[in-house]
């Protein structure tokens, strides 16, 4: 495979960006791929190998890189009047007035730039509501680039997990184990009152996908609710990915008081939003006291990407055909992993995939075919990552060195790291999944 071009790039990037990428999640060793344009499920990169694509923009990308010609036509429409214009516009009301209508918990919506600009003042309008300064965390969770959750540890002693985050950002942010009943209860008795939110993705994303125990959202609401503390769900990556247009929240049967989205419902371009309960939103200015402004919020040409696409994937039955493709590629995986690494572990719902290399236990049988479920009952449900701690102790070395580059040379375009999620979008066909199937297998 050719890759002179790719790393002559990283060669010029090297020289005026830091370590050659704008996030580290792009970088890969000894050089990533550079992208020159996009093709329905497939990306062409600038040697021109090309590849079927599941990072998806990691995530953003629902529809694939050939956008419908109504969205694109919506697009250019609004381009043409003007890139932004700094005051409110219709079509800001329309994406707001959308989403209140298909997630139950929401009611009112701030729109910011990305994810981390959502999970930033979504903690910042809790501890206004609340008045209390301690924000619960889910070890090995991930709510973007911001000093509260920049952290690492337990109850007992938590840090910065990043230089330039002061200690004493960290001494307000207690990190849990996911799916652990016992330790978030420990914390509420201990620190109930003092606690202003607890702050969960619904599945860890960034954890190479880790669902949740049956109970575990309930006893999460159950325990804020008791304690006058909010919930907040971090649907940045599951928000209408999981669950179709209810998202996460409702396929798990959950009412969080906040939630946080940005990926897909920017249709590709940057974009974030908090939503919640009217009573907790009107907390923001300038409503009420709570400070939140941006000159690029409510950008109309992410608005109107991010409401078309919404708008198609609602009228095109998109969620229903990609919940079966993805059943049709993890049951795949999960039949080649019980084949040549029956150790190995198949998660993901929906959209959403990753083969995470855990060194022990059985084939997945039962209800897990189509990836794990926590299923206690299941076999191997002792064996399946639980939390981030679990998913940590996977050999994610032979995925970074080997597996992910292999993966490259049969044509397949994985993210570069053991923890990052895999994406299906509506471009992807039973083709594709096939021809990814093959390649696995002769990989693992």
């Amino acid at each position: 495979m050719q890759q002179n071009a790719s790393r002559d790039l990283y060669d010029r990037a090297l020289s005026v960006l830091p370590g050659g990428v704008n996030s580290p999640v792009r970088a890969s060793q000894p050089y990533p791929a550079f992208i020159e344009r996009g093709d329905g499920a497939h990306v062409i990169d600038a040697d021109g190998n090309r590849y079927i694509d599941y990072v998806a923009g990691y995530g953003p990308v629902l529809l694939g890189h050939d956008l419908p010609e109504r969205v694109i036509a919506a697009i250019q429409s609004q381009v043409s009047d003007g890139p932004m214009y700094g005051a409110p516009t219709e079509v800001e009301v329309e994406l707001a007035e959308f989403i209140a209508r298909h997630v139950p918990s929401i009611e009112m919506l701030r729109f910011v730039n990305s994810g981390t600009e959502a999970t930033t003042a979504a903690v910042r309008l809790a501890r206004g509501y609340t008045g209390r300064d301690k924000i619960v965390v889910m070890q090995g969770g991930y709510h973007g680039a911001q000093e509260t959750t920049l952290v690492e540890g337990d109850e007992s002693e938590v840090t910065p997990s990043s230089p330039g985050v002061p200690a004493a950002f960290a001494s307000h942010t207690i990190p849990v184990p996911f799916n652990d009943e016992t330790a978030i209860e420990q914390v509420f008795e201990e620190h109930g009152e003092e606690i202003a939110a607890v702050l969960t993705e619904p599945i860890l994303g960034n954890r190479g996908i880790v669902m949740p125990r049956e109970g575990y959202h309930e006893r999460l609401r159950e325990l804020t609710e008791d304690h006058g503390a909010l919930l907040i769900f971090d649907e940045v990556m599951t928000g209408f990915r999981v669950g179709g247009l209810g998202c996460a929240q409702s396929h798990f049967g959950i009412d969080p008081d906040l939630t946080t989205l940005a990926k897909v419902i920017g249709g590709g371009f940057p974009i974030g939003a908090i939503g919640g309960k009217a009573e907790i939103m009107e907390g923001f200015t300038p409503a009420g006291d709570v400070f939140e402004a941006g000159t690029f919020s409510g950008h109309p040409v992410a608005m109107t990407a991010g409401l078309e696409t919404l708008r198609y994937a609602a009228e095109e039955n998109v969620y229903e055909s990609l919940a079966d493709l993805g059943d049709q590629l993890r049951s795949g995986l999960v039949d080649i992993v019980a084949d040549q690494a029956p150790t190995y572990t198949v998660t993901g719902i929906d959209s959403m995939f990753k083969v995470i290399f855990t060194r022990d236990g059985q084939p997945q049988d039962g209800d897990c075919t189509a990836g794990c479920r926590q299923d206690p009952g299941c076999q191997r449900g002792g064996d399946c990552p639980q939390n981030a701690a679990d998913v940590e102790a996977a050999a994610t070395d032979r995925w970074e060195r080997v597996f992910y580059h292999r993966m490259r040379e049969e044509g397949v375009l994985l993210t570069p790291n053991q923890f990052e999620s895999q994406f299906l979008t509506a471009a992807h066909t039973e083709a594709d999944v096939e021809e990814t199937l093959e390649a696995y297998k002769s990989v693992l």
